[in-house]
This record gives C-alpha cells, structure tokens and sequence, in this order.
C-alpha cells in the first residue's frame, strides 16, 4: 500500500474528511495541496462548512473554475486520489475537471493512507469514543431491564417483545441519552437466530428461556462504540453455560495479552486458538475484532492474514464466538484501548452470567 501522499490528493471519503477537516455535510470534496487545504462544497453547506471547519481551511464551491484554479497554481502533476471510495461516474466528473490545456495530471491511488494515520488516536478522540461507549452501555442496561421485566410479567394481555421493537427501543433509547445515531443497525438475536452471526432482526417474538444476543453501538460527535452481549431469560443448560465460560475465557485471553507490537494475526490467534483446542473452530467463521473510531471497522484487523502490527492508542474490539446452527450462538465484545505493554478494557459492563 502507498504510505505516502503526493504534494496535491483529493479526500472524498466522508470520515477521511471530517478527520482532516472536521466538515460532516453530505457533500464535500477536500483538495489538499503543499500550500494550503480547500474544502469544495455546494451552496447548501457554504456558510456551515465555514462556521464548523479547522482554521486555514478555505470553502470555495464546487465548480470548474475554481477547481482548474487551484490546479494551475500549484502546477499539479500528479494528483492523489481514494479509489476505494469513488465510484467510475465519480471519478470521470473529476477526471473532466482535471482537463487543463497544457497540464497533464497523472492519478495516483492513496486508498488506505489516511485510514491508517487514524488508526492512532488522540487523547481527544479516545475520550470521545469512551463517552460514545457509556451511552452504549447505558442503553444496554435499560434494553436489558426492559426484556428482563417483559419475560417476569407476561402474560395473554401483553405479549413479549419482537426482534425489531428491541432494536427500535436501542434507538429511541440512544437518542435519549446523548447519541446522534447508533453506529451501525443494531443486531437482536432470538433463541435459534443468535446462532446467526450478523442475524437481521425480524418479527420473532421472544419466548421465555430464549438466548438473546444484542449487538450494539452509538455514535457520539462523529465517534463510534460497539458492544456485544448474551442476556438469558431462563437460567442457561450446562451445555449453554459451557459454551458461554469458552467464549468468555477466549476473550479475556485476548484482552489480558493484546499489546501494541503484536500483530493482528497474534491478536486474532489469542482467542481463536483456545476454541480451535476445544473442537469449535469450524464454528467461529469470522474475525476477532476490527479497530473502531469514526467508522465502526476501521483498521486494524484481528485476522490470520492481517501481519501489520497493532499500534499504541489504537482502539478495537475483542470479539469471539461460537456459532451452533439450529442451536444457539455465543459473541462477547469489548472494545479497548491498545497501550504499550497491555491493553485496557473500555467496555464496563458486567460479563458474568
């Protein structure tokens, strides 16, 4: 992957902007040159961009002129672009704006570059995400109250909750409490279905001695948290219970031995390994964890192919599971905090049964 960035990119990935610019409007390009940074943008987030950008930061709006403008000052050559993010009408648009008599402007791909500056974080944006992880877990505490207090009091007059009513509750509930949104669709298993890593929660109404997994985050100022927990409305078989101490004992490895200098590979194989030993790595498909910041996956990865080292104040989540179809599933997760010699545990809620 380049590691470098030319004198002259463009930034057109919506958290690769507010990252460098702090703008979050829908439509926004960042021209990024050796002397200065512009921000190009329509008429509708003008005077916003301009009231909520960083300093030394110029709002112009996105026309030919000006683009071909900047071009011609700084005698652009070579021009970085995010191939990862832009789609082929996209790129021609900006392609026939780069059309300048007497300059021939090469592309060169910085997909990756800016992503991985992020995966460091600021004091600031490490308070930013525990904060985003605090209405999480506030939630979190009152989803679990609310299915709790449904199962002890059902009855014929009010029947249990569905998959999509929890789901909608961990919205309204977020907003309450502080969120701008939630970080991605929550996740609401029931019963057979928390065997369903990424299950889409439907119209299945809990029953009482079900398993339910509820994956969720919030989004705070722009940052991201994500947590997963199991919550038992009868008390778990010993097979459940064995399944659940595995997952959990699997994660803590991982939490207690992740440091920065490790690889992602490492950090994935800390869990994975104590399933595989158990006779369960057919049933743990997916990785164990991802970074988190502005976007909910965000470099680095916990997986057997990603060799690059884990880095000081990254964050990122610890989340094993083992996955019996037709049965049930198990996923805990943690997001923390990646320090020198040892990890801390961003994530407070309780994971005993």
């Amino acid at each position: 992957m380049q590691k470098t960035l030319p004198d002259s990119f463009i930034v057109t990935d919506k958290s690769n902007i507010k990252y460098l610019s702090n703008f979050t409007g829908s439509h926004g390009i960042l021209f990024v040159t050796s002397q200065k940074t512009h921000l190009f943008t329509d008429f509708r987030y003008i005077e916003r961009a301009k009231k909520t950008i960083k300093k030394n930061i110029q709002v112009l709006e996105l026309n030919k002129e000006n683009w071909q403008e900047i071009l011609k000052k700084e005698n652009t050559k070579i021009l970085g672009i995010e191939e990862d993010n832009l789609t082929i009408s996209r790129f021609k648009k900006i392609k026939k704006l780069c059309k300048i008599k007497n300059l021939k402007i090469k592309f060169q791909n910085i997909s990756g570059v800016i992503e991985s500056r992020r995966e460091i974080k600021s004091p600031q944006e490490i308070k930013l995400i525990t904060k985003s992880q605090k209405i999480n877990e506030k939630t979190f505490l009152m989803i679990k109250k609310f299915i709790q207090d449904c199962v002890s009091t059902q009855s014929a007059k009010s029947p249990l909750p569905t998959e999509i009513e929890i789901a909608w509750k961990i919205r309204e509930l977020g907003y309450q409490f502080g969120a701008e949104e939630v970080s991605f669709d929550p996740i609401v298993a029931f019963g057979k279905h928390t065997a369903i890593p990424h299950h889409s929660p439907d119209k299945t109404r809990l029953k009482k001695g079900d398993i339910v997994m509820v994956d969720m985050g919030m989004k705070y100022k722009g940052f991201c948290s994500d947590m997963t927990r199991m919550i038992f409305t009868a008390t778990p078989t010993k097979f459940q219970k064995e399944i659940y101490e595995l997952v959990l004992k699997a994660q803590e490895n991982g939490i207690n031995k992740i440091a920065s200098g490790i690889t992602g590979k490492k950090a994935d194989a800390l869990s994975r390994d104590m399933i595989v030993k158990k006779g369960y790595g057919e049933n743990y498909g997916h990785s164990g964890g991802h970074g988190i910041g502005l976007d909910i996956h965000e470099q680095p990865s916990l997986a057997e192919k990603y060799t690059e080292k884990l880095k000081e104040n990254s964050i990122i989540t610890v989340e094993p599971g083992i996955y019996l179809t037709g049965k049930f599933g198990i996923r805990i997760e943690d997001i923390i905090l990646v320090k020198k010699d040892k990890s801390i545990n961003l994530t407070k809620i309780s994971k005993k049964l």
